[in-house]
């Protein structure tokens, strides 16, 4: 399989079905019945570079369970894999248990 590795402060997710309670957190039927609302980090970018030359610091890791907005992402297909790129800005949350 292809490895989708993002530049700058983006992040690839894979779509995760829709839990109604997970967390103490409910999500309303509405928000996910078109798109998922919530997927998994497979890969961070390294960081967007400042105008020092140094990178921003990813608040996100490989493996975690975050919320975003349905319309955000930018949708991609590898090796028949329905794939979401975000920047980091439009990630709202992580869920942690």
């Amino acid at each position: 399989m292809a490895k989708v590795l993002p530049m700058g402060n983006n992040i690839v997710v894979e779509p995760v079905l829709h839990e109604t309670n997970s967390v103490g957190i409910i999500i309303p039927d509405s928000a996910s019945k078109d798109k998922p609302v919530r997927g998994r980090v497979l890969h961070v970018g390294p960081g967007k570079l400042k105008d020092d030359g140094s990178r921003s610091v990813m608040d996100f890791e490989e493996g975690d369970i975050v919320l975003f907005s349905q319309y955000g992402p930018t949708e991609v297909k590898v090796d028949g894999k329905n794939l979401l790129i975000l920047e980091d800005s439009q990630i709202y949350a992580k869920l942690v248990d």
